[in-house]
């Protein structure tokens, strides 16, 4: 494939993972009288049954097995599935709670807050457009702040949990699969030991709720899987420009499930500031678009 050729298959594969993450909120909200920690226990102990099962038919079960054989892989999955495991509890919590719009700001400024990180800790240097667009979503973030009278500690910790965990599996040398299997094995301990007290305290859920409790509890681990396996699957096909302007998709539906769906308040003075955030974000995109493309042309040449 030409870095400037989209692959039909792996633009579908992105997307489909992209919408499912944008939908997830409708699946949360039927769960929203389920406490948000055992929703997390239930998912990571779905996903990692899910994950497991697959690995094993693939025939691929001793990949997993070598990476629990390594101490300091197991130290780096064991820190990234401390951070994920924070950015599902509150993006749980957030949509389970109502505030939807504000889990989706976090994903919109996530990439910027990549961008940042590699500043800070890669010694990376953005150019001017970069900094424009950091500079922009900074000003659309303190705005916020200001007319809701509060920090938006949920869009913040959901951004610096998810850039934080993006960050720790970039220099984790591991495949996606095996990786992310490792996760919810290494989680797995905590989630069931978790949910057996709830059931011994007479407050677990599962079992207790009804039918259609129980099979969304089950399904949240395949709703955990399946979207990561489409991702990996259409990054490897994709130009890193495209999975960046396909990842809009995320946020975008979780702002409309929001205000369309459960009718959480975007007045004029929220929605001044997401158009700000906006205008940052198609200058991000943008100069990924051009720089990819001008990538393109010189291995052209070449």
């Amino acid at each position: 494939m030409t870095p400037a050729r989209l692959s039909p298959r792996g633009l579908a594969a992105g997307s489909a993972a992209f919408f499912i993450w944008g939908l997830f909120p409708v699946y949360l909200h039927p769960l929203s009288g389920v406490p948000a920690m055992q929703i997390i226990a239930h998912r990571v102990a779905w996903s990692c049954l899910l994950l497991t099962a697959v690995l094993l038919l693939r025939g691929e079960l001793g990949r997993l097995t070598t990476t629990l054989a390594r101490p300091r892989l197991l130290a780096g999955l064991a820190t990234s599935a401390l951070l994920i495991s924070c950015n599902w509890s509150v993006y749980v919590w957030s949509v389970t709670h109502r505030h939807i719009v504000e889990s989706s700001l976090g994903y919109y400024i996530n990439p910027l807050v990549n961008v940042l990180l590699g500043v800070l800790v890669l010694r990376e240097r953005p150019n001017a457009l970069q900094w424009t667009a950091i500079a922009l979503a900074a000003a659309a973030v303190l705005y916020l702040a200001v007319q809701a009278g509060r920090p938006p500690w949920i869009a913040l910790a959901l951004a610096l949990t998810f850039s934080l965990y993006g960050f720790a599996r970039k220099v984790i040398s591991v495949e996606a699969l095996p990786g992310l299997a490792t996760e919810t094995l290494l989680l797995l301990p905590l989630a069931l030991g978790y949910l057996a007290w709830c059931e011994a305290a007479g407050g677990g859920a599962f079992g207790h709720q009804g039918a259609a409790i129980d099979a969304l509890l089950i399904g949240s681990g395949v709703f955990t899987a399946v979207p990561l396996f489409l991702f990996a699957y259409g990054a490897r096909l994709l130009p890193y420009s495209t999975v960046g302007v396909l990842q809009y998709i995320g946020p975008s539906l979780q702002l409309a499930c929001g205000v369309l769906f459960y009718s959480e308040d975007f007045g004029r003075a929220r929605a001044a500031g997401f158009t700000l955030l906006w205008a940052a974000l198609v200058l991000y995109a943008g100069d990924g678009v051009w720089r990819a493309r001008a990538w393109a042309r010189g291995a052209a040449r070449a």
